[in-house]
This record gives C-alpha cells, sequence and structure tokens, in this order.
C-alpha cells in the first residue's frame, strides 16, 4: 500500500470501538530502492515509538490511561503509517477490556500483523510514570558552529572527510534537523545522534547537510536511512550509528536508529522538546 492511499492528510472519523483494520503498512522497499539501500541491509535497527496518550475502559466502565512503548525492527517489510496508528490506538478509548495485559496482546499481534514482523510493546501504568526521564543525546552538540547556510533539500555533497587526520570513534549530536511530513507537509522537528569510527567527517559539512532536509518530504524513518546511506557513501567510516528523536505529533512520537556497530538499541530516553 502507497502513501497516498492511507488516511494521512484526509478527515477522517473516529472509531468509537477498537478496530485493528485502522492500521495502514507502507511496504519499505519503494523508498529504500529509491535512497539506495542495498537488498542486504547495511544497517541493522528498529523503529521506537512512544504513545503518550493511550486509554481504555475496564470491564465497569471507568477509564484507564497509560503510557506504551512499541519497538519496529528495522528489517519488518513495512512501516505503519502514523495517523493509522493514532487512529488505531484511539479505538480503544470506549472499548473494554480485562486489564493492560488483554490490551499488550492486542496491541502486539495486531502491530506485528501490519509491520510484518514481531513488534515489542510496553506498557507504563500511572505508578510507573515517575521514573520517566528527560536527557540531552549524548555526543558533542555541532549546532554552534558558525556556518552559511543556502541549501534546504538534501545535499550529500555537502559531506566530506579531512583525510590528513588520524581515524576517530566520535558522537556528534545536532538538534536542528527538521524535515515534512511525505503527504501532509507538515514539519516534522527532530534531534539527531550520529557515531562513527573512521576517517574524521567535517563537522561544518555534516551541519549543513544536516540543515538541508529542511524542506525535504520523506517519512522519519525514511530520512534516516538516506542519512546513512549518505554518509557512508561519502566518508565511508568504519561503522556508523544514526539515531534521530522526533517530537510527537497526536501523542506519538517516533525514533529511529540504524546502525552497524554492534551494539545494542539506545536507552528511549526522550529529549526536552519530546
Amino acid at each position: 500500500m502507497q502513501a497516498e492511499h492511507s488516511p494521512l492528510g484526509k478527515a477522517t472519523p473516529y472509531a468509537e470501538q477498537y478496530d485493528p483494520s485502522l492500521l495502514f503498512p507502507i511496504p519499505r522497499l519503494t523508498k529504500r530502492e529509491e535512497i539506495g539501500v542495498p537488498a542486504t541491509l547495511p544497517f541493522f535497527g528498529a523503529d521506537i515509538w512512544n504513545a503518550y496518550e493511550l486509554s481504555w475502559l475496564n470491564e465497569r466502565g471507568k477509564p484507564n490511561v497509560a503510557l506504551a512503548n512499541f519497538i519496529v525492527p528495522a528489517d519488518s517489510p513495512n512501516i505503519i503509517e502514523s495517523k493509522s496508528f493514532k487512529l488505531y490506538l484511539n479505538s480503544f478509548n470506549q472499548t473494554k477490556l480485562a486489564g493492560a495485559d488483554e490490551l499488550k496482546t492486542r496491541l502486539v499481534a495486531d502491530l506485528s500483523a501490519a509491520a510484518g514482523a514481531k513488534v515489542s510493546v510496553k506498557i507504563a501504568l500511572p505508578d510507573e510514570f515517575a521514573v520517566e526521564k528527560v536527557a540531552n543525546l549524548e555526543g558533542y552538540c555541532i549546532d554552534n558552529l558558525d556556518v552559511e547556510i543556502d541549501r534546504y533539500e538534501p545535499a550529500p555533497d555537502l559531506l566530506r572527510t579531512i583525510d590528513e587526520e588520524p581515524a576517530v570513534d566520535e558522537t556528534l549530536v545536532s538538534n536542528l534537523l527538521k524535515s515534512n511530513c511525505l503527504v501532509t507537509g507538515q514539519p516534522d522537528w527532530g534531534s539527531v545522534q550520529i557515531r562513527y569510527r573512521g576517517t574524521p567527517i567535517a563537522r561544518d559539512g555534516l551541519l549543513k547537510y544536516l540543515i538541508s532536509f529542511r524542506r525535504h518530504n520523506e517519512f522519519h524513518e525514511q530520512c534516516v536511512e538516506r542519512i546513512f546511506m549518505d554518509i557512508t557513501r561519502r566518508c565511508k567510516p568504519q561503522a556508523l550509528s544514526v539515531y534521530a528523536r522526533y517530537t510527537r505529533r497526536g501523542g506519538l512520537d517516533i525514533n529511529p536508529f540504524r546502525t552497524s556497530f554492534t551494539q545494542a538499541a539506545p536507552g528511549n530516553v526522550r529529549t526536552a522538546r519530546q
């Protein structure tokens, strides 16, 4: 299914009762072919989703609220279109369930079917809310570099290495990532962390490259994969990770992570803007 056939950008009634048919999967393959991602993926990782507006009714009709975290593997055949995800979660609002365990069972089954791979789900009830943390992405922030910007569509030619310097293993961060929704053109704001090992990447060029996404229309997951592939092709690092934390919309945030390092997925700690 293609994005233009999704409910995104269209007036859509809210379902009163649980309805898994609202989920709209979009194959990853088409965009990956456009970006130049090889069939044998050069990365592993996940799309880390967080839901802040999750609610359902207990068997006596009393509302419950919770936070939820969903991890969709990067090698799943499909992404889940975000508006359809929101509509699906909202369909629980007037649905009576035996408890959080039943909710989790339904979420795992429905989301895994849509993604085409096992989706992990964690639900946090109100007594766990106090442990939620806010932190900056770890790494050296390059946003204070004094650069002149005149390009606002992805420009991988801005990326370059400093070949005369020795190899490094460093982590760089920017909070200036902005792209736009592929269908509606609404702004998507994010922070991005880039860790690599290899010949040093010129920081001014990297910052200008990240800012060049400012008028670009693409889903979060696709932007992160485009960044990964552009850096891979232009800078040829020995290992590379790209991790973006996007601000929420409609009670959901999406945080794609792609890496060629042997490492665990990052801790799901939201930034101040999330």
